[in-house]
């Protein structure tokens, strides 16, 4: 089973170590942050972010900002309504079904364009969707989900936790998974690559992948145990951490007003560990097959760039939802 879905057991045996070992590579926040993605804006006026250089006529894609909608959740008194996407307690059904229409019309086309979203609990599972999920009072609990059947796009929410859309140009089929770190050291990536083979014949090198917009090196801060589950799973688990310096501008001015008595390492002051989900995931989609040329990443840190983004660690658990979504087009197309 394992060798058929292109699977590799995890690394559990291995020795565990909450102690770090050897110095990680060093940055400073404003180091590793990136340029903010540029939305492209929907004749309904909801800005998303389309994979570049993914022209399939018979997929749709992509990845939805917090620019349009109707929200008014997440948004000062003052300003337009936002796309919140997720039934969150702050927000009203009514709004959020109508933001899940627009981004369906902006992605599709068609407003009525059937939406398949999960019950997420950060986990490794990946279930295969239809046509009659769109009708469930209550959704599927999984964190991915996988289909080959048109005319329906699937579509995981997301607050800083990594995207990650795979597709098959050959047999048509698609996927979208929910990667926070959780399901990261779990290997959803490579356990949807390896449900697309089982359930549809699909060959990694058939597949293309785009990873989207969450929470980046320069702005995801972790713990110890953190560290120690990705070394436990990954033989390269301590090449996806750094230590990072805090990018207050008054402690890079003035060191000497944050010095404290506290033994090395004691003190809250300094390097925090950080880890890199987005190459987690990238060296994930390789290990199960992929190019490195069919793996595209969208950017966008949800912490960093507030204005296109909702992210429920910079806005301390009061966050709105994102979405990525992917399905295979109604009618002919042409394949690639």
């Amino acid at each position: 089973m394992f060798a058929t879905g292109g699977l590799v057991r995890g690394r559990r045996g291995a020795a565990v170590s909450v102690v770090r070992a050897a110095k990680f590579d060093r940055a400073g926040q404003e180091e590793l942050a990136k340029v903010a993605p540029q939305p492209r804006l929907a004749a309904n006026g909801v800005g998303w972010l389309p994979v570049p250089g993914w022209s399939f006529d018979w997929l749709w894609s992509g990845f939805s900002t917090r620019i349009g909608g109707l929200s008014r959740a997440y948004c000062p008194e003052d300003a337009p309504g936002e796309m919140n996407l997720g039934f969150t307690a702050e927000d009203s059904r009514e709004a959020v079904a109508a933001n899940r229409r627009l981004l369906a019309e902006a992605v599709t086309g068609d407003p009525t364009t059937p939406l398949i979203a999960l019950k997420q609990f950060h986990s490794n599972l990946v279930v295969r969707a239809t046509g009659a999920d769109a009708g469930r009072e209550r959704p599927l609990r999984a964190d991915g989900q996988i289909t080959n059947e048109p005319g329906i796009l699937l579509a995981v929410q997301t607050a800083d936790c990594i995207p990650v859309i795979v597709a098959d140009r050959t047999r048509r089929a698609v996927g979208v998974f929910h990667a926070g770190w959780r399901g990261t050291v779990n290997r959803i990536a490579e356990i949807g690559v390896g449900g697309m083979r089982l359930e549809f014949g699909s060959k990694p090198e058939d597949m293309v992948a785009a990873i989207g917009p969450g929470n980046c090196v320069c702005c995801y801060a972790v713990g110890e145990e953190v560290l120690s589950e990705f070394e436990s799973q990954f033989s390269y688990g301590r090449e996806l951490f750094r230590e990072v310096y805090d990018a207050d501008v008054v402690r890079q001015k003035y060191p000497m007003l944050f010095l404290t008595q506290r033994a090395p390492g004691h003190s809250p002051i300094g390097p925090s560990l950080h880890v890199d989900l987005i190459e987690a995931n990238r060296r994930q989609l390789l290990a199960a097959g992929l190019k490195a040329e069919r793996i595209a990443v969208v950017g966008g840190c949800t912490q960093c760039h507030a204005e296109l983004f909702y992210s429920h660690r910079g806005s301390l658990g009061r966050a709105g939802r994102m979405m990525a979504v992917v399905g295979v087009r109604q009618g002919p197309g042409a394949r690639h």
